[in-house]
């Protein structure tokens, strides 16, 4: 069965690893390679010559066109041949697939699927990660596990207790209450939790912004957007200051910004960033977070393909649900819709006509 739709956005870099050079990538199992052309916008195309298949990733980039590294044809960023050598009639039929593109919130985002069906108002909302009125940065991970491993890890941030102790975990995060919500393509988490003590990673941030030291209430509004793009609203504010009903003025938020592209049935490259609305003029402080969080993740990286590795080692498992898993549970019911949606269509039985006695 297939794991990942395709008529779908999905992230392939984030826009300063796209330059005037190739870039080569796997997406949902597709080979393909990516260039930034004089213009400032970016093609993608397959990553094999309609010749022979040599990677085009391994030949040049000269003037917005590849020039295939094995005999040579020249290909342009619509994925048409220009150039064969030794004839001077090109073969109508030259050509290589080109994606769709759209650079947006810092990604560019490719559409592996039907090309007509490229809709831009599809893309993931991750305004955040170039609002001003907000400061960050990000890294890519590639993890070696299924995609879905990681939704499910973000939709249930009751792990944050017992994998994450030292910065961000508390065990109010497991034992608060919660709520789950969806829609047709999202589905979301809130959970607050109140006149609490805040984990070693908040209590600094709200000191250092505010000079606050005590008891806090601390939010985590996690957001799912079918297929693979999650934002998480997160943050503390003094107990008692009216961040429960809406003002959070006194305290510090932050959006942890995730969008992971299936790279193989068993791999995965994981975008995030973190983005913050206090202290935007502290460029120390954005790559302090940046590397902290990346720590973080680190730990989850760790976890995710253990989990993997011991799915792997028990074909046919089924998982047991809790109710922390709701939110899960409905992100993969969401996507699994999505699979569903691109199925071809079962065949008509035969009609036998009828005939007159």
């Amino acid at each position: 069965m297939k794991t990942f739709p395709l008529n779908a956005w999905y992230a392939a870099a984030y826009d300063v690893e796209v330059k005037a050079a190739l870039l080569a990538r796997t997406l949902c199992n597709q080979k393909i390679v990516m260039f930034r052309r004089k213009d400032a916008s970016v093609a993608a195309l397959e990553d094999a010559c309609w010749h022979r298949l040599l990677p085009l990733s391994k030949g040049r980039l000269h003037e917005d066109q590849i020039t295939c590294g094995y005999h040579g044809l020249v290909f342009n960023g619509d994925g048409r041949c220009t150039h064969m050598p030794s004839q001077e009639t090109l073969n109508p039929a030259a050509c290589v697939r080109a994606f769709p593109v759209i650079e947006k919130h810092r990604f560019i985002w490719v559409w592996p699927g039907d090309p007509a069906l490229a809709d831009p108002a599809l893309v993931p909302d991750l305004h955040w990660n170039d609002d001003p009125a907000w400061a960050g940065d990000g890294k890519l991970i590639t993890v070696k596990c299924d995609y879905r491993l990681v939704l499910d890890n973000l939709m249930d941030l009751t792990h944050e207790t017992y994998v994450h102790g030292s910065s961000i975990g508390q065990i109010a995060v497991a034992e608060a209450p919660f709520v789950a919500t969806h829609g047709n393509r999202t589905a979301s988490v809130t959970r607050w939790m109140e006149g609490i003590d805040a984990p070693p990673f908040w209590a600094g941030q709200l000191k250092h912004a505010t000079g606050h030291e005590g008891k806090v209430d601390r939010w985590q509004i996690i957001r799912f957007e079918a297929p693979c793009t999650i934002a998480i609203d997160v943050g503390v504010a003094p107990a008692g200051s009216g961040a429960p009903t809406g003002d959070r003025s006194k305290g510090v938020n932050g959006y942890v910004l995730n969008t992971i592209t299936p790279e193989t049935d068993k791999t995965c490259h994981y975008f995030w960033a973190f983005a913050r609305n206090y202290c935007l003029g502290e460029q120390r402080l954005t790559h302090e977070l940046r590397e902290g969080v990346s720590t973080i993740f680190r730990e989850d990286e760790l976890i995710l393909e253990a989990q993997q590795q011991a799915i792997d080692d028990r074909p046919g498992h089924r998982f047991y649900n809790l109710n922390i898993d709701a939110g899960s549970m409905w992100a993969r019911k969401l996507i699994d819709k999505m699979i569903a949606a691109e199925a071809p269509a079962a065949p008509r039985p035969a009609v036998i006509p009828l005939r007159a006695a």
